[in-house]
């Protein structure tokens, strides 16, 4: 009889509707935790390889660079402890998403280059923002020539890629006028 009542009582939490709620519910926490768990292993070296690849890229545009500091998410290019340029992140809405752009100054906030660092655009077409023939005539600029030729400025749309050059330009004028008031408020 006892085991009876054991079978019973287990055939009526199977049969019970809310045990495959149960179920799934602890399925959920457990990939849950597991997702979180890989994360923080992976995050650490996620930064660690975009700060390297950051570095990289300011090590291209200040060749000369022996060291920098990071104030106010501005990279303030050091040599022999003189400060020889600034560097910081434009964020642009392209057509396909966001586009982060690394935008290198000279001391007189000239611009010296850029490099695309992220972007999800059209591959073969969008992407043609990453190439040196858009992104080199950005070299020499003032913050008021950064806008594309039909607005006034001095940079040509990539033909049938209007949309994430304009992306590019108006993040980067952008993001020059703001970080070059902070330099200057702030006597970096």
């Amino acid at each position: 009889m006892i085991s009876e009542k054991k079978t019973g009582f287990g055939n009526k939490i199977l049969s019970n509707k809310i045990y495959p709620i149960i179920i799934l519910s602890i399925i959920v926490f457990v990939a849950v935790l597991l997702l979180m768990l890989v994360n923080s292993f992976t995050q650490e070296k996620i930064i660690a390889e975009r700060e390297a690849k950051v570095t990289n890229i300011l090590q291209k545009i200040y060749p000369d660079m022996q060291d920098f500091e990071l104030k106010d998410d501005i990279y303030i290019i050091l040599k022999d402890g003189d400060v020889i340029g600034y560097s910081f992140i434009a964020i642009g809405k392209g057509y396909g998403g966001e586009i982060n752009t690394i935008v290198g100054l000279d001391k007189d906030y000239i611009v010296k280059e850029i490099s695309v660092l992220s972007n999800t655009e059209t591959p073969g077409l969008g992407t043609k923002i990453l190439e040196a023939f858009f992104t080199d005539q950005f070299k020499g600029l003032e913050t008021q020539d950064v806008k594309l030729s039909k607005d006034g400025g001095k940079i040509d749309a990539i033909s049938g890629a209007t949309i994430s050059s304009r992306a590019v330009t108006d993040s980067v004028r952008a993001a020059i006028e703001q970080k070059v008031e902070i330099i200057k408020s702030k006597n970096y």
